[in-house]
C-alpha cells in the first residue's frame, strides 16, 4: 500500500478506455470532421512541435487556459524505483515489483504511452486532455484504438455503448471513440472520448475523461478544437 501511495505521487492517472467489441456498436462514417469552429472555446496556443511545452508526433490547439505537461516515461519509472528502493533493504523485494508494475499500468495503456498530459483546472474545469504515443509499426489506427480500449476493461471496470466513427484533419485520418465506462468500486458511469491517428512516427491517441459527465461535456470542445486542428509535426 505504501509504494501504491508513492505511485501515486509520482504518476499522474491512467486514461480510460472502451473495449474492442465496438466494431459491431458503431460503424465509421467516413469525412466525420468538424469544419466550424467549436462552440465556447478559444484557442490557447499549440503543442506538439519542436519547442513546445510537449513534442509529438502531432501538432494541435490546446483551449485557452489550459496547461499542458509533458510526462517522461522513462524518467518517471526511474524515480519510482529509486522511491521504492529507499523504502525496503531487498532490491528484490514483491513490494517494489508492485510499485513497478502500478507504474507500468498508470503510464503504459495498450501499444501506447503517456507522454503529455493537459489541465484543465486552469479553465475551471476537473479533468484532462492525455496523450499517448507509441512505436512505429503495421497497426492501422482502428486497430490501435481498440487496442488502447482492450487494456483499460477488468474485472472492476466495465465499458459500453462504444461508437467508432472515423475523421479526417489536417491531412490526416484517424478513429474516433465514445463510450461510457463504469467503476464497479465506485458504482458510478462516466462518458469518455478517444481518438487516434498512426504517423511514420508511431500512433497518438488522444483522451479525453472528467470527473463526472457534466465535466466532460463541458471539456469536449477543447477535444474537438484538438481534433480539428490536427496535423504532422
Amino acid at each position: 500500500m505504501a509504494h501504491a501511495a508513492v505511485v501515486a505521487m509520482v504518476l499522474t492517472g491512467c486514461s480510460e478506455a472502451a473495449e474492442p467489441d465496438a466494431r459491431e456498436s458503431g460503424g465509421a462514417s467516413a469525412g466525420a470532421t468538424a469544419d466550424a469552429e467549436p462552440a465556447g472555446v478559444g484557442s490557447g496556443g499549440s503543442i506538439g512541435a519542436v519547442g513546445s511545452a510537449c513534442e509529438l508526433p502531432v501538432r494541435f490547439d490546446i483551449a485557452e487556459s489550459w496547461e499542458p505537461e509533458a510526462i517522461d516515461a522513462a524518467a518517471a519509472r526511474a524515480e519510482v524505483d529509486e522511491m521504492a528502493d529507499e523504502g525496503s533493504d531487498d532490491p528484490d523485494s514483491m513490494e517494489k515489483e508492485l510499485a513497478a508494475e502500478l507504474a507500468d499500468s498508470l503510464l503504459t495503456q495498450g501499444p501506447v504511452t503517456a507522454a503529455c498530459e493537459v489541465d484543465a483546472k486552469p479553465a475551471g474545469h476537473i479533468g484532462f486532455l492525455r496523450v499517448f504515443t507509441g512505436e512505429p509499426g503495421d497497426d492501422d489506427a482502428r486497430t490501435v484504438l481498440e487496442d488502447f480500449v482492450l487494456a483499460e476493461e477488468s474485472e472492476e471496470v466495465s465499458l459500453d455503448e462504444q461508437r467508432y466513427r472515423t475523421f479526417r484533419s489536417g491531412g490526416l485520418t484517424g478513429v474516433e471513440v465514445s463510450y461510457l465506462r463504469t467503476s464497479e468500486i465506485l458504482e458510478e458511469t462516466t462518458k469518455q472520448r478517444a481518438l487516434a491517428v498512426v504517423t511514420a512516427d508511431g500512433p497518438v491517441v488522444l483522451h479525453l475523461g472528467g470527473l463526472d459527465d457534466e465535466e466532460h461535456e463541458a471539456m469536449l470542445p477543447a477535444f474537438d478544437l484538438a481534433k480539428r486542428t490536427l496535423r504532422i509535426s
